[in-house]
């Protein structure tokens, strides 16, 4: 299936190529009339209407780079929602229309812009004294490719359980910290009268990164099982989803049709006490309730020892005709400015040396911090660490079946493991 997406969009290329040779372009493709260069950015969120804080500090990136650079570079930004924004980035590759600038998430779907030729190389842009800002080699782990760096990360983000103490303390319920003090708080929690657990299920990846944690406990080993020296059946995936089922019993019950702003909202309006999100859910959190901040706490997801984290990143299209113009714009997410807005008002951990002000930074981000510096490492995504993007959003369906009663765990563990043997070996 793999071999069919890379396949799909390199035939996409050759059309457009067709199309730019037959003087059909974009208005990104040239110089507007009075000859400022004109560049698109895609996003995954609607800007003038999100309360969102990291969006809103994208949009102040966006509103500094145009103002800067007026009469030289413009920059038109292209929004949608997180659920439909993969499939409306590839349509538009499919049409000839890639965006200059894109962001991207790590793994499969990174691979998915760089295999084909889709995404530039950046080393060339960043050999200006650009990489040196950042704060090690390390974080271009994921976006490296064969030597060369594909995407420039702009945060750094966990997934833990946000849970609001002032529901925890009424209930009698302490943070917990292995899975059966995990099912002890959310039943002190519901017998209060609350709901202990908003999730959402109607978006599959927030469902399959409890999963994930779960998988993660029961010591699945997704590199044995894509080199076939493991299967989907030796038992730890039929544990994983039992203890998913288990732990669904605390789900809100309308969980299996919210999606993940739902979801998130049930929380900082106080209609549930944990939240099991990545820290990039601070700026929302914040941004449509700032009164919650002093009740909401942050604690690891208890019965691992190591963390899911990762970084949203930015690609530039190889068939840009103004790489400069998209090289300047992409340094306006990790200059100084951005990166401070970053940690200061947006609660992510910034990826350059930028000093900022934690006394200033939300207090969820010292929560998360802390919770960096104890865990034993750090793992990506289950969806993002399999072998293809289709193998990932596989997972996170087969997750929700299971959830739904539409799979057993035995069944879901065999399942995956005729997958893997189709697919992926």
């Amino acid at each position: 299936m793999k071999k069919k997406l890379i396949a799909t969009l390199m035939s996409a290329l050759m059309v457009a190529s067709v199309f730019t040779g037959c003087g059909s372009s974009s208005s990104s493709d040239s110089a507007s009339g009075d000859g400022v260069q004109e560049i698109t950015w895609m996003f995954w969120d609607d800007l003038d209407a999100t309360q969102d804080l990291i969006s809103l500090g994208y949009k102040e990136n966006v509103e500094r780079f145009n103002k800067d650079y007026e009469g030289q570079y413009h920059v038109n930004v292209v929004t949608t929602n997180l659920e439909e924004y993969y499939d409306k980035l590839n349509a538009l590759v499919a049409a000839g229309e890639t965006p200059d600038v894109f962001i991207v998430s790590p793994g499969p779907q990174l691979t998915d812009y760089v295999a084909p030729g889709i995404a530039a190389p950046l080393d060339d842009y960043l050999a200006d004294g650009w990489k040196d800002t950042f704060t090690s080699d390390a974080v271009f782990t994921q976006q490296t490719y064969d030597g060369k760096i594909y995407a420039v990360p702009l945060n750094t983000a966990a997934a833990c359980c946000f849970y609001n103490t002032e529901m925890f303390e009424k209930a009698g319920a302490k943070v917990p910290t292995n899975w059966d003090e995990m099912l002890d708080a959310c039943d002190k929690l519901q017998k209060a009268g609350y709901t202990p657990i908003t999730i959402s299920a109607g978006t599959a990846w927030c469902l399959s990164m409890v999963a994930g944690y779960l998988c993660e406990a029961e010591g699945v080993d997704l590199a044995k099982l894509a080199d076939g020296s493991a299967s989907w059946e030796d038992g730890k995936l039929e544990a994983a989803a039992n203890k998913l089922l288990d732990l669904s019993k605390y789900f809100q019950t309308t969980a299996a049709g919210d999606t993940n702003d739902v979801a998130t909202a049930n929380f900082y309006n106080e209609e549930a006490a944990i939240l099991i999100q990545g820290s990039w859910a601070i700026g929302q959190i914040n941004g449509e309730n700032p009164e919650f901040e002093s009740k909401c706490g942050v604690f690891q997801f208890p019965g691992v020892e190591r963390l899911i984290a990762k970084s949203d990143s930015l690609c530039m299209s190889s068939s840009t005709k103004n790489p400069e113009a998209c090289a300047a714009f992409m340094k306006y997410f990790t200059d100084d400015t951005a990166q401070k807005y970053t940690a200061e008002v947006g609660g992510k951990i910034p990826v350059t040396k930028v000093e900022y002000d934690a006394s200033a930074a939300p207090a969820q981000l010292s929560y998360v911090m802390d919770i960096f510096e104890n865990a034993k490492g750090t793992f990506g995504f289950y969806n993002e660490s399999m072998p293809t993007t289709e193998t990932g959003a596989h997972f996170d369906d087969t997750m929700v079946s299971v959830f739904l009663g539409d799979l057993t765990p035995a069944d879901a563990a065999k399942d995956m493991e005729e997958y893997y043997q189709a697919n992926c070996r």
